[in-house]
């Protein structure tokens, strides 16, 4: 997916483990058919799993999670990742990585209502999180820093999306009053890949390596990315979203859309329909 992308495999991670947590050197690994573009992700075992960044730029994120996420779990009312192992550099690998707990569930497909309220009561307590000098969120705003960007990765989707219908719906969002209160936890990228599901109810989210405080419009991301039109009502209920902050939510859902879709159209099949259905979302709400 990347050109500065290193190579992983059950080979590696086998000597990782063997080097630095030799109690679980011997389980069984199998590589996780994630659509995640930062890091592979490895199953070992029932219980565990292996994350190892693919890039030099994914390396801060790791670094992040080992640091913020024991502080996060207690104050957020869903499973997120719990770190049991943070690796260093070694065997021919020259970053830090993780093991994890493995938590249940997979990836929703669609939004219906409850999951619409399930992700607006956790996006309602990330907001209350009351821990000091936490790092800027990834999309923290203004969106205005976007524009170049976005403009760009519309412009190269000409044939794929309706180019003109996208360039209206970010210039209106791009002219939204930034968020005048102070900055809240959020986590940043709610995708639906990043979300855990079990009988239709969120039982967990993890990859908080965009996590951070910043303006709270950078959650509604799954309003457009997962959720129904009838879920996404629900949704902005259960967070008393005024019109310019949802204005915001869906700029960003837009320009993180239109940049994956013009990054991954051919080498991520998932993270590309995802960015196609999630700009027709947008497009058809604002028609």
């Amino acid at each position: 997916m990347h050109d500065d992308e290193v190579e992983t495999d059950e080979i590696l991670v086998r000597r990782l483990l063997a080097a630095q947590f030799p109690q679980w050197a011997d389980l069984p690994i199998e590589r996780f058919p994630s659509p995640g573009t930062v890091n592979a992700v490895y199953r070992l075992g029932d219980n565990l799993s292996v994350r190892l960044p693919l890039a030099e730029w994914g390396v801060g994120d790791v670094e992040k999670e080992h640091l913020w996420l024991p502080r996060l779990a207690p104050l957020l009312p869903l499973a997120i990742p719990e770190v049991l192992g943070a690796g260093v550099p070694g065997e021919g690998f020259p970053w830090p990585w993780s093991v994890c707990r493995w938590l249940p569930g997979a990836n929703p497909e669609a939004g219906d209502e409850p999951l619409a309220k399930d992700l607006a009561a956790f996006v309602a307590a990330f907001r209350q999180v009351d821990l000091p000098d936490g790092p800027r969120a990834y999309r923290a705003g203004p969106l205005s820093r976007l524009d170049k960007a976005t403009r760009h990765a519309i412009g190269e989707l000409d044939g794929l999306i309706d180019t003109a219908a996208a360039t209206a719906i970010w210039e209106a969002a791009a002219r939204t009053p930034e968020w005048p209160g102070p900055p809240v936890w959020t986590h940043s990228d709610l995708m639906p890949g990043n979300l855990l599901v079990e009988n239709g109810r969120l039982t967990g989210v993890i990859d908080f390596a965009t996590a951070g405080v910043g303006d709270p419009a950078c959650d509604l991301i799954p309003a457009w990315n997962l959720l129904t039109p009838d879920a996404r009502d629900v949704f902005r209920a259960g967070l008393d979203v005024d019109d310019d902050t949802w204005a915001r939510g869906r700029g960003w859902a837009l320009s993180m859309a239109a940049g994956q879709l013009d990054y991954y159209r051919h080498t991520n099949h998932a993270m590309a329909s995802n960015a196609r259905h999630t700009i027709q979302a947008v497009i058809m709400e604002c028609a």
